[in-house]
């Protein structure tokens, strides 16, 4: 039976309520977003001291930061070998270096602060549900294992003992990734940033940014002006029309969730035995793993339009059943969704249209280690303006042609996608 919309996530959001501020006269940074991007920028530039300003248009946590499903993965969707076939061999390599240590960012951060966000690094694994996805698993680890990752392969049993589930070829673990508690993770952002002396404004809409002798003035729907030296737009999936084009760069699609509830001791021992999160590998893939409290949690596409009634998260619930027959009757207690940016080369973009206003898109599932570990990095050009220390190259904003009829054409793909993902052995 399907139980009531609770219309949050499962994570648990920590009691004490973060500080607003707003600094007084221009600063020399504002940030647009208050996700793990901006938070993360905003918490090294005030470290740097610089004066720091953040606005968000809602509360902490209410956008993809507190809504994802806690993955920690490094890398990208790339191997490192494509990353440099894509961008040359020096761009490449200096990408794929930097994305092998986003997840230590993470938990350096955590550790090195002593944030009450819970975690566990246990590893991730990728599942491949079919022989190809084998092969590539193996294609993965042959490029990272050159590279001194701490990975390895699983064959069928193996991944079996690991995930209780029976639906998979073999797999890949990646011992460098882990999880976290998202939402406990960007509220103790926001709280260093703040305790670092950048200022921060909740439910303000920034409406209109322009260039006004050497400075950016931030209009605001509250009626507001911000002045900064320089402006770091982390809106990533929620980005809008305030930036010519970048909306209409990006493919944003809803990534849809349920938990369940706690589960007793018995069915712990067969489900997800082994600890780790998991992505398995088919086109339109689910994703899952333990919370703190032992529930199952899984994610995983869902209708580009708004949800109107719990059946709109039954493809999960089938999901579940499908990898775990044992949770038949196994009540789902949180249902939600939140948006997602993809770009259509699988890679992050990073963009400075404007001097002084830049800003970084698309997380391809790799948000929370990737937007985290950015954070030195665009504190560092912000106080600089020396591309140097950026991972990867700066590229013009390029709208996706005929990007209004992208829900039409990416419902058509996922409803394609998810037909051959049910039919591939």
């Amino acid at each position: 039976m399907l139980s009531p919309l609770p219309g949050s996530p499962v994570w648990r959001r920590p009691a004490d309520v973060v500080s607003q501020a707003l600094i007084d006269g221009q600063v020399d940074l504002l940030v647009i977003g208050a996700g793990y991007q901006g938070l993360s920028a905003a918490y090294h530039a005030a470290r740097q001291g610089l004066k720091v300003q953040v606005i968000e248009a809602r509360g902490v946590g209410e956008g993809a930061s507190g809504l994802n499903g806690g993955q920690v993965i490094p890398g990208l969707k790339h191997n490192p070998e494509t990353l440099c076939q894509i961008l040359g061999d020096e761009a490449g390599q200096r990408l794929a270096d930097f994305s092998a240590g986003t997840a230590d960012a993470v938990f350096d951060l955590i550790r090195s602060e002593g944030l009450p966000v819970e975690h566990q690094r246990d590893g991730w694994i990728q599942a491949a549900h079919t022989r190809t996805a084998m092969q590539a698993a193996v294609q993965r680890n042959r490029e990272w294992r050159l590279r001194g990752a701490d990975v390895m392969l699983l064959n069928e049993a193996e991944i079996s003992l690991l995930t209780g589930a029976n639906d998979y070829c073999g797999g890949w673990l990646d011992r460098r990734a882990g999880m976290v508690n998202p939402l406990a993770l960007v509220v103790e952002l926001a709280r260093l940033a703040t305790r670092c002396g950048a200022g921060l404004l909740l439910d303000e809409a920034v409406t209109r940014l322009q260039s006004r002798d050497a400075l950016w003035a931030a209009s605001t729907d509250r009626g507001r002006t911000l002045l900064a030296k320089k402006v770091l737009v982390a809106t990533n999936a929620y980005s809008d029309g305030l930036i010519p084009g970048l909306a209409r760069s990006l493919v944003w699609l809803h990534s849809f969730q349920i938990a369940t509830a706690p589960l007793p001791a018995e069915l712990l021992d067969q489900v997800l035995p082994g600890g780790q999160p998991v992505s398995d590998s088919r086109r339109i893939l689910v994703y899952y793993r333990r919370s703190p409290d032992g529930r199952l949690v899984m994610g995983g596409r869902g209708p580009m339009r708004e949800p109107q009634s719990a059946a709109d998260w039954l493809h999960l619930e089938h999901a579940m059943l499908r990898l775990f027959p044992k949770l038949q009757g196994t009540p789902i207690t949180h249902r939600w969704f939140g948006r997602v940016a993809m770009t259509p080369d699988y890679l992050p973009h990073l963009h400075e249209p404007e001097p002084g206003l830049f800003m970084v898109a698309g997380c391809q599932g790799r948000g929370i280690g990737l937007m985290t570990a950015l954070g030195p990095c665009l504190a560092a050009y912000a106080a600089t303006g020396d591309a140097a220390v950026l991972p990867f190259p700066l590229t013009p904003i390029s709208p996706i042609p005929f990007h209004r009829f992208r829900r039409i054409g990416v419902a058509a793909h996922v409803a394609w996608y998810r037909m051959l993902d049910r039919f591939e052995r």
